[in-house]
């Protein structure tokens, strides 16, 4: 009957505890949104400073008349004016919740942004948070006017080279068979303060350059440094050169846009747009490499030469696109030989389409 007795104290006092720490917590939350309240006037008058100070710039540069920046202020106090009552109002809702409920609520979603460091996501069951992430606040500032956007690029197409004293269609490549591919990062900027006629492209490309020889050739390194091409002792089924680039290219770029402005944008959109671009690139090799396959007393065989042959160090060239929107009629044509020191010197050039996405 002790033991009993003395079993029944325990877990009595065990009950007692919980309740009253239960007391202390659903009170420190109510005490935290009583904390929350007062600042939430600070943060809408931060808020309502940073939007007028972007008002007057607008002013200053003579995007708006004084009459039109007055009615922007106007708006935006209102707005701030109304934010402050509506979110004190719901944290009186969260606390007469809370101090109904003795903090036993489900809280489904909570998301605490009123911290000028940290936002809080999770839920909550009776008080107690069952799922929660805490991360540091992360302000974007969102800016009136870009002139910087940016886009990967690639590009993809039938690629070959012109020899001196010879035209394309007496050249030793496959025109099918020989393409090339691209793929990069690209930064548009516009020149002009109040014009988005002519921009600027710049940014970094992969290129990878294929050639492959017609009659059963293959590239054969020789003496003096020289590369040419030699009939191979067996049939191919596969004779292919790739060229691999790093290559920073500039482009100047011409085309109407349309303007779009809002309250807190003005964006210069190039949907369904013509596009005109005109420059240049200059990089480097990184590799040649050649792949041969062929069949070898009834064996497949598959080669893969990785050497120098010869080929430029150094790679520069013209390029240019044109196009609507996003996709563009590309080529590309390089001023440096592909084999250094040739005799008859071999350059490359590229059609295809381009994708900036």
């Amino acid at each position: 009957m002790r033991t009993i007795t003395l079993y029944l104290l325990v877990l009595l006092s065990f009950f007692i505890t919980k309740s009253v720490f239960a007391q202390e917590e659903n009170s420190e939350r109510i005490d935290r949104l009583e904390q929350q309240k007062e600042k939430i006037t600070l943060q809408e008058k931060e808020a309502l400073k940073f939007e007028v100070e972007e008002i007057n710039k607008r002013l200053e540069n003579g995007a708006i008349t004084e009459s039109e920046a007055n009615d922007l202020k106007q708006a935006a106090a209102e707005k701030r004016a109304l934010n402050i009552e509506n979110r004190i109002a719901i944290l009186d809702n969260q606390i007469a919740l809370l101090q109904r409920n003795e903090g036993k609520t489900l809280i489904l979603m909570e998301m605490d942004t009123l911290d000028n460091d940290r936002i809080r996501l999770g839920i909550d069951i009776d008080g107690k948070p069952v799922v929660s992430f805490n991360s540091k606040r992360w302000k974007r500032e969102i800016k009136y006017d870009r002139r910087t956007y940016s886009d990967f690029v690639f590009a993809l197409g039938l690629n070959n080279a012109i020899i001196d004293g010879e035209s394309l269609e007496d050249s030793p490549y496959k025109i099918g068979g020989s393409r090339f591919f691209e793929m990069g990062w690209q930064w548009r900027t516009r020149v002009f303060e109040n014009s988005n006629f002519l921009r600027l492209n710049y940014g970094f490309s992969f290129q990878f350059n294929g050639l492959k020889p017609k009659d059963n050739q293959y590239f054969v390194a020789v003496e003096d440094g020289q590369t040419e091409l030699q009939e191979f002792d067996l049939e191919l089924n596969k004779s292919k050169l790739r060229m691999d680039n790093l290559v920073f290219p500039l482009h100047f770029e011409f085309g109407p846009s349309k303007l779009r402005k809002t309250e807190e944008t003005m964006r210069y959109s190039l949907n369904n747009q013509f596009r005109l671009g005109i420059g240049g690139y200059g990089g480097f090799n990184l590799g040649t490499r050649q792949k041969l396959k062929y069949d070898r007393n009834g064996e497949s065989v598959k080669d893969k030469l990785k050497r120098g042959y010869n080929t430029s160090n150094f790679v520069y060239g013209l390029s240019a696109y044109a196009g609507f929107d996003g996709v563009l009629l590309y080529v590309k044509y390089d001023l440096n030989p592909i084999f250094k020191d040739a005799l008859v010197e071999q350059r490359n050039v590229s059609l295809g389409l381009r994708f900036d996405l």
